[in-house]
């Protein structure tokens, strides 16, 4: 039998074992979402459990399985970062391979703690399943917050597709989802359990079924309740450049770059299509050119000449900090700029969530003196700002702006200003190239809306740029790849979910039973 197989594995095939079952996994997210594979493989992260043995009760040794299960999950489904070292190939194409392999390496530790931390309370019955959920949910929770966190393709984003099963999210958030998703996937494990084991080891998969029929019936009444609607007055346009990603920081191509920003923005997409003029919102995407924007009095004059009256732009840029006369600039940051008709600043946002090694180093200065810079060659790094806040904006609901991966961390919306009535997400994904990596940013992002019961507008370099409704329904697209202009109403918001009223507290106290159960049933054998 296949699971008993695992268990008693040792050495060089417990280890291949582990790598296979963690790649196999990383099929279950975008753009695949082959996620019925979860069925085989958290099974087999359970059997490793299971036949984990040695010193210190075979935690040492289910925290070696851990890591290569994390290894092996993590490298095919991050390998598309290594497209932005080869933008400037000169100065990091050396470093390709540390970021494909150093950084699944570095994540993998956090699977290790979660296998270790379920070694640790594990149960010989179907209660085991409970501990490997808990103990992963807490494992993945931390990926999200060590070291400014990188929860990119946590295990609960396998329920987000399709659509209905993704509702879950507005009453749980992604943390919950994780557990769930460990839970339900996992529970054939127990189907090789004896009846000293368990007694009917068929009822823990006939739950975890009926499980996910449930959240299939609450998405699919959640959709029907909430047809997309939209705010009669407001009528957005997305620039997609498709830019070369070395345009975008080669002053020499200023002229170039804001000639096609113009002239793309203005263009018909039909008989009935008017250009910009039919826009009250224009939005171009994060970082969107190769100087500092407001200090470029003709590109600010061009900008103005381009926008009709009573529409405004939200444009990402490179902005400098305020500085005395002639002072250099040595820092930045990465903002959101919201700008009106006659070409006056209306509001700014800089990013709060700043991309370790992309937008800084850790221990900056010591790594700079070694010879080392960050992907975007900003010296010193870019300067995060000061804390999140909603922009108010003329003519059109109050706005929650996110840069690039901001959008990829659950919670944290809350806002000074009150809520939003809708989320804009502004970012530049050409650093990855045509690979797998804008696919999986966009599931992030739309969970985000589903999460809060905001609509989503995502404005990408090169795609894919998308408007969502609050339950999460695209309602316009222009993929990956592809030079073009978006038209789009804006959806409206909805009431806020009890996710976002609540947060990470329903996904804690289902940790926390879960946790409370498993240790009973330790004590109890």
């Amino acid at each position: 039998m296949a699971g008993l197989a695992v268990t008693l594995s040792w050495g060089w095939k417990r280890a291949f074992v582990a790598l296979a079952s963690g790649a196999a996994s990383s099929l279950a997210m975008e753009p695949l979402n082959a996620w019925p594979l979860l069925f085989v493989t958290f099974p087999v992260a359970t059997w490793l459990i299971d036949g984990s043995a040695g010193r210190l009760r075979g935690v040492p040794a289910a925290a070696l399985a851990g890591w290569l299960f994390g290894f092996g999950y993590f490298v095919p489904g991050l390998y598309w970062i290594g497209n932005a070292f080869l933008v400037d190939a000169q100065t990091f194409a050396w470093l390709m391979p540390f970021a494909i392999l150093g950084l699944p390496a570095y994540l993998a530790l956090f699977t290790s703690l979660g296998f270790a931390l379920a070694r640790l309370i594990w149960t010989t019955d179907a209660s085991r399943i409970l501990a490997l959920a808990a103990a992963l949910t807490i494992s993945e929770w931390l990926r999200g917050h060590v070291l400014t966190g990188f929860p990119w393709n946590a295990f609960g984003y396998a329920l987000t597709e399709p659509l209905a099963l993704a509702q879950t999210a507005s009453l749980i958030g992604l943390w919950g989802l994780t557990f769930l998703s460990v839970a339900i996937f996992a529970s054939p494990a127990v189907l090789i359990d004896g009846r000293n084991r368990s007694r009917r080891p068929w009822l823990v998969p006939v739950i975890a079924l009926m499980l996910l029929a449930a959240m299939s019936i609450y998405g699919s009444v959640r959709l029907s309740r909430h047809p997309t609607e939209f705010t009669g007055n407001v009528r957005l346009r997305i620039m997609q450049p498709n830019l070369a990603q070395d345009a975008r920081f080669n002053y020499s191509a200023k002229t170039a770059v804001m000639q096609k920003y113009l002239t793309l923005s203005d263009r018909a997409t039909g008989p009935q299509s008017t250009g910009v003029s039919g826009a009250t919102i224009l939005i171009w995407p994060e970082s969107a050119f190769p100087f500092f924007l407001t200090r470029e009095a003709d590109a600010m004059a061009e900008i103005a000449d381009l926008l009709p009256k009573g529409t405004i732009l939200m444009t990402g840029s490179v902005r400098a900090p305020d500085l005395p006369p002639n002072g250099r600039i040595t820092r930045a940051y990465n903002s959101i700029y919201v700008i009106g008709d006659d070409g006056g600043i209306l509001s700014i946002y800089d990013k709060l969530h700043l991309v370790p090694f992309g937008e800084f180093l850790p221990f900056q200065g010591l790594m700079e003196k070694l010879g080392f810079i960050q992907l975007t060659k900003v010296q010193g790094g870019f300067i995060p700002g000061k804390g999140r806040r909603t922009i108010e904006l003329p003519n059109a609901p109050s706005v929650l702006p996110l840069i690039c991966y901001e959008a990829i961390f659950p919670g944290g919306m809350e806002t000074r200003g009150g809520r939003p009535g809708w989320i804009v997400n502004l970012t530049n994904d050409g650093w990855f190239g045509i690979s797998t990596g804008p696919h999986q940013h966009l599931q992030q992002a739309r969970l985000r809306a589903i999460e809060q019961g905001l609509p989503l507008v995502r404005a990408a370099n090169t795609g894919i740029s998308v408007v969502t409704d609050p339950v999460g329904r695209i309602v316009a697209r222009l993929d990956l790849g592809v030079e073009g202009v978006l038209d789009s109403r804006l959806p409206v918001n909805m009431t806020p979910t009890p996710y976002a009223r609540a947060g990470d507290i329903p996904a804690a106290i289902m940790v926390t039973m879960a946790l409370v159960l498993v240790i009973r049933r330790r004590r109890g054998h």
